[in-house]
């Protein structure tokens, strides 16, 4: 009667640990414009708003690396095809690198259609608005 017990125990332990995982773990589908937070022109860092002023004119930028392609592997931005998303550094004072500031813009240079920022590294990102 004992191990019939513990066996019902265990059973019934692994039955409560396999529904809870059930809840944790969920694919991520591509993200759509509404998922996607947003963040006015305004409340950028004055760096973002600098690079946002330099996307907009073309150029010049500071970084060899700004207007390359960005993939969105992470798919938190909406589905294109690539080369549609190209990234901008942020410039993030007292670093000597890039930092993990940049603005991810897609359409066409100069004209974009949305461009979003991110504070973390693509971590996360904001649609910039008016």
């Amino acid at each position: 009667m004992v191990q019939s017990n513990g066996f019902k125990l265990v059973l019934t332990g692994l039955l409560l640990a396999a529904v809870s995982m059930t809840n944790l773990v969920q694919a991520k589908g591509p993200a759509t414009a509404g998922d996607v937070a947003t963040v006015s022109v305004t409340e950028l860092p004055s760096q973002g708003s600098q690079t946002y002023g330099l996307i907009r004119q073309g150029g010049p930028f500071p970084h060899e690396k700004d207007g390359v392609v960005f993939g969105n592997r992470e798919r938190l931005l909406p589905l294109h095809q690539r080369g549609y998303y190209r990234e901008y550094t942020v410039k993030t004072p007292g670093v000597s690198h890039r930092g993990t500031r940049r603005i991810v813009c897609g359409g066409q240079p100069k004209t974009p259609d949305d461009c979003y920022y991110t504070a973390d590294h693509y971590a996360s990102f904001r649609k910039i608005v008016p």
